[in-house]
């Protein structure tokens, strides 16, 4: 999961893909963080992608970075614990002017299982389950 994590650090932007009905939607993310040996990531709970992972927990993460991708799939499951938002916050600065640990909005979700495959033209794929 380290190697996970890593990638998609290293990637600054990912993408994250949901569904609404029957129809996809992907938008960007930026922040990622390992609590309780879980992969995390956070939204608000008044943004639809919160409300998508809600009625679908399934979901796709992709993301690129040095001639290689990471594909990330899995469903999430959302964490309420007040220790969780703490990590990820200081885990990842940047989201404390929009966010807080006691908050109503602050959503983190973590991957209950998941599977990562790294990719690139040139090398076989690496496939990672956490």
């Amino acid at each position: 999961m380290e190697e996970v994590y890593n990638f998609l650090k290293d990637c600054g932007t990912f993408y994250l893909a949901t569904e609404e009905g029957d129809q996809p939607r992907v938008r960007p993310f930026g922040v990622v963080n390992i609590f309780d040996n879980k992969l995390y990531i956070q939204t608000g709970k008044i943004k639809n992608v919160s409300k998508q992972m809600q009625i679908n927990p399934k979901v796709e993460i992709c993301g690129m970075k040095d001639g290689k991708w990471i594909r990330v799939t899995g469903e999430v499951v959302r964490d309420d614990r007040r220790e969780a938002k703490v990590s990820m916050l200081e885990a990842n600065p940047v989201l404390k002017s929009m966010y807080s640990a006691d908050d109503d909005n602050t959503e983190v979700l973590y991957f209950n299982g998941g599977t990562a495959t790294i990719s690139s033209f040139t090398e076989d794929p690496k496939v990672i389950k956490f």
